[in-house]
């Protein structure tokens, strides 16, 4: 017999060489951006065996679902009935819906045919429901012919103490934040907006200076218009005061410049009729003033509608800028609002 008791003890010891401690193997999956855990559990079962060795270990699987929390993300473990292994799941709950988990299940086991969710009281759960109003309270997990029920955990609201504090806190971090990048944003949003007037004047440029040039020879033709007009009235007071004192008299005339004063009249009724602006002086110089230096500007191949778009952009940059150097923007004081302007 005491030859015997060795030869048992060394056979326990082959047969059985992790009875002492509990076994657990974990195996971490990326599949698909869901983080799957392959876990074996093994549960202690208490016996005696071999000269008072008080445990040993039986394998079992998991087979209900569980939820948790995890860094603020709902984390959800449902065993796969055809890998027989449990799977995470980290949902999202605010952009991720019912439909996407479905998704995510059936991409883990291609053993799944169908997956659907419903509440306690068995009524089916759309798939355009978001993971946040499904973690709100008990459901149901139906996975081919098994039925899983989930009990997420309980997320107590802020009292209001709490809710006043962080919000006091956050208006902290805001205004620290503001205070110490303030500055620097400034400075790199005045650069930024120097170099595009920068580039906006060398784009320009060209396009500035043959505008220049068209706009002398469309104001000297206007002004040559001018004198013109100034030039046949002058004439025609000439020629009337001729008939009138000279030629015939003054009621032989009287008719004549009357009928000169009508058609007059009726000449600036016809270019308000053409225009659909009142002959004025001033209007009628200008819209005089920009025909012909439309005309000329075709002639010249000057894209005036690309010169009308870069002069909005810097006349944008400039008003950015002149914001951006604000002494409200500066956090300076009023007074310091005249300075400034006194040196732009």
């Amino acid at each position: 017999m005491a030859a015997v008791a060795p030869l048992r003890m060394l056979l326990s010891r082959t047969l059985f060489p992790s009875v002492r401690a509990p076994i657990s193997s974990i195996l971490d999956l990326q599949i698909h951006g869901v983080t799957c855990r392959k876990q074996l559990i093994f549960a202690k079962v208490q016996r005696q065996c071999f000269y008072g060795q008080p445990y040993c270990t039986q394998v079992l699987y998991q087979t209900d679902v569980t939820v948790e929390y995890r860094d603020g993300l709902p984390v959800v473990s449902l065993p796969l009935p055809s890998r027989k292994e449990t799977c995470e799941f980290t949902l999202k709950p605010i952009s991720q819906t019912v439909g996407d988990f479905v998704r995510f299940i059936k991409e883990e086991d291609g053993g799944i045919d169908t997956v659907s969710f419903s509440t306690k009281d068995g009524s089916r759960i759309a798939k355009s429901t978001s993971i946040d109003v499904l973690m709100r309270s008990e459901f149901n997990i139906s996975i081919n012919d098994q039925k899983y029920h989930v009990s997420p955990p309980v997320i107590y609201p802020l009292t209001n103490e709490d809710a006043q504090t962080l919000t006091d806190v956050k208006l902290l971090v805001s205004q620290l934040y503001s205070t110490l990048h303030v500055e620097n944003y400034q400075l790199e949003r005045e650069q930024e907006l120097r170099k595009r007037l920068e580039d906006l004047s060398l784009e320009i440029a060209p396009l500035e200076k043959t505008r220049a040039n068209l706009f002398v020879k469309a104001n000297d033709n206007t002004n040559r218009l001018a004198w013109l007009g100034l030039g046949l009235m002058s004439l025609q007071f000439g020629i009337l005061a001729r008939l009138t004192w000279w030629e015939y008299s003054w009621d032989i005339m009287e008719p004549v410049t009357y009928f000169v004063t009508y058609g007059t009249s009726m000449a600036m009724f016809a270019y308000f009729v053409l225009t659909k602006q009142e002959y004025i002086f001033p209007d009628a110089k200008d819209r005089q003033f920009l025909l012909k230096f439309h005309k000329l500007a075709s002639k010249e191949k000057l894209d005036i509608e690309k010169y009308n778009q870069l002069k909005d952009a810097i006349a944008e940059a400039e008003n950015d800028l002149r914001r951006l150097r604000d002494p409200l923007q500066l956090h300076l004081p009023i007074k310091e609002m005249e300075k400034i302007i006194k040196k732009e």
